[in-house]
């Protein structure tokens, strides 16, 4: 799909993954709204670009946003889910389990908040008029190198985004009839908001592991590879490591 005059969606739009691949799929003349819970966080990020105050965990407040995307712009055509949180925590620690309303959270955000996004992108996509090849919208996923490689304290995290990448496939399939296509990507360790709240030794222990370049990640690069999978019709029910060979 050209990105020239889409209209593109993103979540986690006010910092890191999000805001990069905001200002990329814009630069590429795509017309991008960003959504993310604070919209005045939103308005000092993005510069100029669009941006809608949502909660992925609320389908309602979704809704809303895809609703105020198409009334404004007439169309979704891409949606791509960067929201997440991380919410660490190891299983049972100083006599204490792993509270349920944080893992509930992590799930909540992570799982489910993308499958808000989905099902409701693809709604005003199913309704987009098809271009020649019949394709109507492309759907791009956060996934995570945790969900196989998880470190210790990612009980959750690592839950969510294997529930992720699991899911990519039936609703590949699911969507084929309307011409849209579900790719999810998994990055491994990048610099961002989320990576700066690790402790030292293990962001360490990571890079130390990787191949080349042996550094994290840059939001632009992911940026990147979302640009690339919706410009490349072949691309499709998969996903796709993006982590420099960590292990």
């Amino acid at each position: 799909m050209k990105l020239d005059n889409k209209v593109a969606v993103v979540t986690g739009a006010a910092s890191g993954l999000g805001l990069a691949t905001c200002k990329a799929l814009a630069a590429a003349g795509a017309r991008v709204v960003g959504l993310d819970l604070d919209q005045q966080r939103l308005d000092a990020a993005l510069e100029g670009i669009a941006g809608i105050a949502v909660d992925v965990a609320d389908e309602a407040s979704v809704k809303r946003g895809i609703d105020a995307v198409v009334q404004k712009y007439g169309a979704v055509h891409v949606a791509v889910n960067c929201a997440g949180v991380l919410g660490p925590c190891k299983t049972l620690s100083k006599g204490q389990v792993f509270p349920t309303e944080l893992w509930n959270r992590v799930l909540a955000v992570n799982l489910t908040g993308t499958f808000n996004v989905i099902r409701h992108a693809a709604l005003a996509m199913s309704g987009n008029d098809a271009e020649d090849t019949g394709e109507r919208g492309v759907i791009i996923n956060t996934a995570s190198g945790a969900a196989r490689e998880g470190q210790m304290g990612q009980a959750a995290y690592s839950a969510s985004k294997a529930a992720v990448i699991g899911m990519t496939l039936p609703i590949a399939r699911d969507l084929a009839e309307h011409g849209i296509r579900v790719v999810s990507l998994a990055p491994g360790l990048f610099e961002s908001g989320m990576s700066a709240g690790m402790p030292l030794k293990v962001s360490e222990t990571i890079v130390n592991g990787l191949l080349f370049p042996r550094r994290m990640g840059y939001a632009h690069e992911f940026a990147a590879l979302v640009q690339h999978v919706v410009e490349n019709a072949y691309l499709n029910a998969l996903t796709l490591d993006i982590q420099c060979g960590t292990r």
